[in-house]
Parts: C-alpha cells; sequence; structure tokens
C-alpha cells in the first residue's frame, strides 16, 4: 500500500499462532453484553440530567435522539461516554442539559431498544472519553477447531494481553473512511460535514497508529521495549496518536515512528495541519478480570474488562477468526 490510495486495510499481525479456529459472534444480540464503567456517578445536584439507559438492538446516536425528543431539548444537549454496538445489549450513561423548568421522569419512557434504568442529577455533561472502560461478556457459538490451541491463546491473552490495535469498526465500511480522510486531507474532497470530518479524521490518526504497532510486531518486538520508547503510566511502551507537536521519543522508537511517517505523509502531515496534536497510546491493551468456560462443546463464554478506548474485537482476534451476520456491518465501536 502506497501514500497514494488506501482501498484496503493492511493484515496487520497477530501477537500469537493462530489457532486456526473460528466462531460466530453476535448471532443474538445478547450475546454480546457491554456495561460501561463510568469514572463517575452522578452527584444528585447539577443542570445535568444523568441516565443509566439499556439499550437493546439500538446504535448510540439513536438513543440519543429520542432522549433528546423525549426532554425537548437539541441533540447537542444530550453528551455520552462513548459509542457502543448497535447489534448487543449495552449499559452506558447519557447526560441531558436541563438547568431549568420541571425534571421530566424518563424512566416512563417506553421504547422497544432501551429503556432508561435510573435517573438523578449531576454538575456537568457526560462527554467522549469520560468513562473507565468496558465489562464484556461475549458468547462466540459454532466454535470450530482444536481446543488446546484456542485454551492456549486464552492463557496467552489472559497473562500477557493483546495488540492494542484500533478495531475494524473505526476505519468504516472496507476501511473507506481511512481513503475518504487522505482525500479531504489532500483537499481532493472537500468535506463540510463536521461529524463526518471527525470521523475521517479519527480513522487516518488510528490507521498511522496501527501502522506503528504492525511495523513493530514484524520487527520481533511485541512485548518488548525499543530505546527511546515513551512509556505509559502502567510502564508499557507506547506508540503515536499523530498531530502537530515535537515526536517525544528518541532514538531507536523515533526513528521507527518517522519511518512510518514519511510512508504515510499526506496523512501524518494533513493531521498536523488540522488542529490535532501529538498524543500516545499504549501499545499492550491488558484484558482485566478475564475468565472463559464451555457451556458446550461448541459454546465459549468469555468475560472481562478493557480501559477506554481499547476494543474487544483485538482480544478477539488474537484467540479465534469470528463472522458476524451480514446485518452487523454498521455496528458501532465499543469504546
Amino acid at each position: 500500500m502506497t501514500d497514494a490510495q488506501y482501498t484496503t486495510l493492511p493484515q496487520w499481525p497477530n501477537a500469537y499462532p493462530a489457532s486456526g479456529a473460528s466462531a460466530t459472534l453476535k448471532l443474538l444480540n445478547e450475546d454480546f453484553i457491554v456495561t460501561e464503567l463510568p469514572q463517575q456517578l452522578p452527584s444528585g445536584e447539577g443542570e445535568h440530567i444523568w441516565l443509566d439507559v439499556e439499550k437493546n438492538g439500538a446504535n448510540t446516536a439513536f438513543v440519543a435522539q429520542q432522549l433528546a425528543e423525549a426532554a425537548g431539548v437539541q441533540e447537542r444537549d444530550v453528551g455520552y461516554a462513548g459509542l457502543k454496538d448497535r447489534y448487543a445489549i449495552t449499559r452506558q450513561w447519557f447526560s441531558i442539559y436541563l438547568p431549568k423548568g420541571e425534571t421530566p421522569d424518563l424512566a416512563q419512557l417506553r421504547h422497544p431498544e432501551f429503556k432508561v434504568l435510573t435517573q438523578s442529577r449531576h454538575v456537568k455533561k457526560l462527554r467522549p472519553g469520560d468513562l473507565q472502560g468496558n465489562r464484556f461478556r461475549i458468547v462466540l457459538r459454532d466454535v470450530a477447531g482444536d481446543r488446546e490451541a484456542i485454551e492456549a491463546n486464552l492463557q496467552a491473552v489472559a497473562s500477557q494481553g493483546v495488540p492494542n490495535y484500533f478495531g475494524a469498526q473505526r476505519f468504516g465500511f472496507e476501511g473507506g473512511n481511512v481513503e475518504q480522510g487522505r482525500a479531504m486531507l489532500a483537499r481532493e474532497i472537500r468535506v463540510r460535514n463536521p461529524k463526518k470530518k471527525g470521523i475521517y479524521l479519527s480513522a487516518v490518526r488510528s490507521f498511522v497508529f496501527n501502522e506503528v504497532l504492525a511495523l513493530r510486531m514484524r520487527q520481533g518486538l511485541w512485548g518488548k521495549t525499543l530505546p527511546g520508547d515513551v512509556m505509559d503510566e502502567a510502564g508499557r511502551p507506547t506508540g503515536p496518536l499523530w498531530g502537530r507537536g515535537r515526536v517525544i521519543t528518541t532514538d531507536q522508537a523515533q526513528a521507527l515512528e518517522m519511518g512510518v511517517a514519511e510512508r504515510h505523509a499526506t496523512l501524518c502531515d494533513g493531521m498536523e495541519h488540522a488542529g490535532l496534536d501529538q498524543a500516545r497510546r499504549a501499545l499492550v491493551a491488558r484484558p482485566v478480570d478475564m475468565s472463559w468456560d464451555w457451556p458446550q462443546a461448541d459454546q465459549l463464554v468469555l468475560t472481562f474488562s478493557l480501559p477506554a478506548g481499547n476494543y474487544a474485537t483485538s482480544v478477539l482476534n488474537e484467540i479465534l477468526r469470528t463472522t458476524e451476520p451480514e446485518r452487523h456491518n454498521e455496528s458501532a465501536a465499543v469504546e
């Protein structure tokens, strides 16, 4: 792939040997249960109403629209910390800015795809990233392949973690958001919609991060550090979320990152001019409290938690190959 076009996503390398096994993911909504882990709970006072919502078969933006309509406010007055998959049962928090007047009882709202479990007031709006992480319960059906190989990868993931790739959901259908982002940054197309512009920038930035991580994997650096690496608070090496400002790695780590940036110059130069600032992201994702069991010979149930911004699909990809029903192509990212 050259910097001229990004019509397909590359096959980024795995950390562990392929198990050769396969399974069906999200055959039913209840096969993918996600519970948001909030940074804080509402205090009971303030200008915002916080809602604990369980949704089933709806995407986050749709629920936000419905809540805005029910509360009689604009969509911009509704906040949430992260997107959650549509074809799943998910529990997450929403906020609504309602400083004056009577407080509507939104727990009485009836909708076939979501319900409000509790509501309380708080002093601030929920914004993207305002969460600790997510707790997952995933049922994999029609599991076929070598069970010992699956178990070996499960043990490796639980003890060593997984490459912290951004999931395929980030890049749109067949990775199309990366090419749209390249065309936008190269000024071949003009994107007026701020939401679409943000989606394309996010896809491009995530792509470059994945390329840095993939190069380290190909060089045998999984689980290892390079001279000049920048570590996070947990002592893990980090990769770049590209933007303007100085690259803070040095030595071999900086040389590797700058080499990727040169290979994708249109993307990286464009992100700098688009106003994004340099940031860092851990190269390793570590599932917390991971457990699994086999209720049936062809059924595997996984539970684990991940920090905000980490993808459950990155965990699954290191265990076996999953396929989803065609209707799931529009699922949103969980982060």
